[in-house]
């Protein structure tokens, strides 16, 4: 109990987000290297492992296995961590989170953790591209999940008291437009991590018009993307740059969408060479393309990897820039409502 007899909130939920959080972005990581180097299908039987179960496959023979054997392996146990992981979020915000929403958002956690292991699983009993494609697009989400409820559970977003304070016009003006451009920039970064997964997933039957407009849509939505990041920064910077962590957040964001072009140029190089637009100022004897090399698929899979980070960051700043900055004036039931609601 504090000293003016309010309780105080355990830190476990948020320590245990966090560690769930740390853990879901390399699980994403090797995700995407099990997709770059087509190790879908390295293990044939499901949630066994050659008839091991998971946890008991001999790390002797897990350790020496051929590269495919191994990524889509550890991906497994990886996969099989986070649930756990999951589990006991879910278990310290039932024990020590009195927010009956925020109880529930743990609940959808594990539900979609577990979908998306039954979605991975299925993916390998049925060898089918198209689960595959489904399993890439929803773990963006749970990502964005689990960063939410980092939020959600943080210190920051606790005791934030913006709900009872009297903003003038100007100031509810600036955060209502922050806020609503944080909220589209969030919501068009995962729509750009679909057709990105679509490409992974063509198989090399399709036809050369399905590719072709998968590339242009993704490219199109990247060119849409950078004009609301770098927007969405100069608001954030001109109105709101005071609060924290709102700054810091948006930065981080144009920092990341920076990262993400040079890879997402990188691997249009060591996947297809020189664009024919660009063959006249870069030279293509310098590229020579290796399938499955150290290169390629190391830069493949951090575009994909970095994307998922690119969402969860303007997730946690959509979120904070609802909690954080100023609304217009409301009367003071309103405003009591909206906090006991808000936790």
């Amino acid at each position: 109990m504090s000293n003016n007899g309010q309780s105080v909130a355990s830190p476990w939920p948020h320590r245990w987000a966090v560690v769930l959080a740390c853990a879901t972005f390399p699980l994403l990581w090797v995700g995407g290297l099990v997709t770059t180097t087509d190790a879908g299908m390295a293990v044939p039987d499901w949630p066994s492992t050659y008839g091991y179960n998971l946890f008991l496959y001999p790390w002797q023979i897990w350790l020496a296995a051929p590269w495919d054997l191994f990524v889509e392996h550890g991906h497994r146990l990886l996969g099989a961590t986070v649930g756990m992981l999951t589990i006991g979020l879910l278990a310290s915000l039932w024990r020590c989170d009195q927010r009956r929403w925020v109880r529930h958002l743990g609940i959808v956690a594990l539900l979609l953790v577990i979908l998306q292991g039954v979605l991975g699983g299925m993916r390998v009993l049925l060898d089918e591209r198209t689960l595959a494609m489904f399993h890439g697009c929803t773990g963006p989400v749970f990502f964005a999940l689990s960063v939410a409820l980092v939020v959600f559970t943080s210190r920051t977003w606790r005791g934030a008291s913006r709900s009872l304070q009297e903003a003038s016009k100007g100031e509810a003006r600036h955060g209502g437009h922050v806020r609503r451009l944080a909220i589209v920039t969030a919501t068009l970064i995962y729509l750009q991590l679909v057709p990105g997964a679509v490409l992974r997933h063509v198989p090399a039957t399709a036809d050369p018009p399905v590719f072709a407009t998968a590339v242009k849509f993704h490219l199109a939505l990247a060119a849409v993307l950078v004009f609301h990041v770098g927007w969405l920064l100069w608001s954030v910077v001109r109105s709101c740059r005071t609060v924290w962590p709102l700054g810091g957040l948006a930065w981080l964001l144009v920092g990341l969408m920076v990262a993400q072009i040079a890879l997402g140029a990188s691997t249009w190089l060591v996947k297809y060479s020189v664009p024919y637009w660009a063959s006249g100022w870069l030279s293509t004897n310098s590229f020579t393309i290796q399938a499955n090399s150290w290169l390629q698929t190391h830069v493949v899979t951090a575009h994909v990897a970095l994307g998922s980070l690119l969402l969860g960051t303007s997730v946690a700043l959509a979120l904070y820039a609802l909690r954080l900055l100023p609304r217009p004036a409301v009367s003071l039931a309103a405003a009591t409502l909206a906090a006991e609601v808000a936790g």
